[in-house]
């Protein structure tokens, strides 16, 4: 497994400590999110679908958790949060 950082590995491994100590369950990593379907225009993509891959997915007390470990928040994935909260109704959890 490769991660984009140190920080991601650690939580990682966090996750996976509580996934074996049986605090969460079916912890998934980078989970795709669809935000904005493709567009097509006389049946050509005019634009490709936009898309937030979730660091981290689990269920932890029979709810779905979607986490994001983050350093430092770009503007798009400060749009990809609000959109992720419009479309699916869901809050990323930041660690």
């Amino acid at each position: 497994m490769t991660f984009d950082s140190v920080k991601e590995y650690r939580r990682f491994c966090d996750l996976s400590l509580l996934e074996r100590a049986g605090k969460i369950t079916n912890l998934q990593r980078q989970v795709p999110f669809l935000l904005i379907p493709s567009q097509r225009i006389d049946g050509k993509v005019a634009e490709r679908a936009c898309n937030y891959i979730a660091d981290f997915v689990y269920e932890k007390d029979g709810q779905q958790v979607v986490e994001d470990t983050k350093g430092f928040k770009t503007k798009d994935y400060i749009i990809k949060r609000k959109l992720m909260l419009h479309v699916h109704g869901i809050r990323i959890n930041e660690v």
